[in-house]
């Protein structure tokens, strides 16, 4: 084999492993659909707006929609089945799943003695926030500066000079430019 055609080879085996590897990911990527039977549109726009509705309760902030979870898909099918076998109302659906898996899987849980800090902790710490920011605009506003005689004086004199070379034409301004 001459160096030209190990060459070659190498790089079509390369090319095989590259080839080999991408489509592995493709699969792997790919998830289950699930592929429910419905009567009419309105049970199925029922079951979507439900799966919109809950959190997944081992994803973080998804929606049973959208996780690829085994129990976002088991609980897709607890819905399916709730929905269009067992004709439940969307309350009855969601009082179930509030019960069985708690308040978690509600993106608006209820105000109650279990949830209560969910609501409070983000109210007491705006408050806080703007209490703090009150009491620094407080104390800068209130701190004045004191001068004594000899600095108010002085400044007087600043000021009044100022006050003079402002009046003044320009060419007293500054003698070293006079011609």
């Amino acid at each position: 084999m001459t160096s030209g055609q190990s060459g070659r080879w190498i790089l079509s085996q390369l090319t095989l492993v590259v080839l080999a590897w991408c489509s592995a990911g493709v699969c792997f990527a790919v998830s289950q659909i699930d592929t429910f039977v419905f009567s009419d549109e309105m049970q199925e726009r029922r079951y979507r707006a439900l799966i919109d509705e809950f959190r997944c309760p081992k994803c973080l902030n998804t929606n049973l929609a959208g996780s690829d979870a085994p129990i976002a898909q088991d609980l897709r099918k607890v819905v399916y089945r709730l929905v269009v076998l067992e004709e439940k109302t969307d309350q009855e659906v969601r009082d179930y799943l509030q019960v069985r898996y708690g308040d978690f899987v509600l993106y608006d849980p209820p105000f109650n003695a279990r949830t209560w800090y969910i609501w409070v902790v983000p109210i007491g710490l705006a408050l806080l926030g703007v209490c703090v920011l009150l009491g620094l605009h407080s104390r800068v506003s209130r701190r004045h500066t004191v001068l004594d005689s000899e600095q108010q004086a002085r400044l007087r004199g600043i000021v009044q000079g100022q006050a003079v070379e402002a009046a003044a034409p320009a060419d007293e301004q500054n003698p070293e430019m006079k011609p």
